[in-house]
């Protein structure tokens, strides 16, 4: 028996490692074609080794396309839509806390565009645009493309938060004279801001890596995805690859300080209050 499962344990790790190899492997061969030298190509063998020329490159000016604007924009419309979804979805949260009518019919209506395929938003909010005589660009349009995703995410998320949530707080401060406002955000706010921050991460990356429901409202101006969709369909070079790394170490910099502003906020909480 307990060689049967011995065997069994093995199996299943080189199963999983094997996984893991197959999911992290197309991001490793990225990471190591961007250290080649000014001859580098798109594939094996590397052509040289150089640890900053090509991530310089991703800063110039490309033979087709500009990685810099693309990516100013990309930050811009994720953080906006980043603040914008916080605000709709802890007011949408809010509400849902006590029964109305339309309720159930509201909350479906909000989720029901995570099961509509992503390139018909992009193609509807296209056609309201235009039929209201409207130029489609990267921020308006795109705002409202990436909401419709980001929105239904941060909305179930906050619902179940304020599950949880312990109402007797308020009921506190209340009796103490505390309006609503002062509630909010003396003492409901506090206690929700270390959730709000994973949302707001979570938000964030999903609308700064959003290609389908921007691709056909973003306009003549480019998001990044948008930009490196555009690279791969013409000549281009390591440089593409360059832009992975660093946008990687991006990502990994965004969890991280995420992930240290949850812990402080989380240890301040625990800490009593004399």
């Amino acid at each position: 028996m307990n060689k049967k499962r011995s065997l069994t344990f093995y199996l299943l790790a080189a199963f999983f490692a094997l996984f893991v190899l197959f999911l992290y492997s197309p991001m490793l061969s990225i990471f190591i074609l961007t250290f080649q030298g000014p001859q580098g190509a798109l594939t094996f063998p590397m052509r040289g080794f150089s640890l900053t020329y090509w991530l310089g490159q991703v800063f110039q000016e490309q033979r087709v396309g500009n990685f810099v604007g693309a990516f100013w924009r990309s930050l811009g419309l994720g953080v906006s839509v980043m603040l914008l979804t916080l605000m709709v979805s802890v007011s949408a949260g809010l509400a849902f806390r006590n029964r109305f009518r339309g309720a159930n019919s509201l909350f479906y209506l909000t989720i029901a565009s995570l099961i509509v395929p992503s390139i018909l938003i992009s193609l509807g909010i296209g056609i309201v645009f235009q039929v209201l005589g409207m130029q489609t660009n990267w921020f308006s349009s795109g705002l409202g493309a990436h909401m419709t995703w980001t929105v239904p995410f941060a909305f179930l998320i906050v619902l179940g938060i304020f599950n949880r949530f312990n109402p007797s707080y308020e009921e506190a401060a209340r009796d103490l004279g505390a309006s609503d406002t002062a509630t909010f955000w003396d003492v409901i706010f506090p206690l929700i801001l270390p959730s709000l921050l994973g949302i707001g991460i979570l938000t964030f990356t999903l609308s700064y890596d959003e290609f389908t429901r921007t691709s056909l409202v973003s306009g003549q101006r480019n998001t990044l995805p948008l930009e490196i969709f555009g690279m791969t369909t013409n000549v281009t070079s390591p440089a593409l690859y360059a832009l992975g790394t660093l946008t990687t170490l991006f990502s990994v910099v965004l969890i991280l300080l995420a992930f240290w502003g949850y812990s402080a906020l989380s240890a301040k909480q625990k800490q009593p209050k004399l």
